[in-house]
């Protein structure tokens, strides 16, 4: 997914259009949802999470 951000930049190098990449399928336009960040690692970082929560043990006291 695309933010806005990247999606309304000056810089575009990708082999799709700006308007493919807002709106990838045609239900989009109506309920279309903005991440703020983009992908980390590409699929890598989807398939590989890292909690950086506290250990469970510091929510029981």
């Amino acid at each position: 997914p695309h933010t806005a951000q990247v999606v309304t930049g000056n810089e575009w190098a990708r082999p799709y259009s700006r308007e493919q990449a807002a709106f990838p399928a045609p239900w989009v336009r109506d309920h279309k949802f903005w991440p703020s960040v983009s992908r980390i690692d590409e699929a890598y970082g989807d398939r590989h999470l890292i909690c950086t929560c506290p250990p469970i043990e510091a929510y029981s006291s």
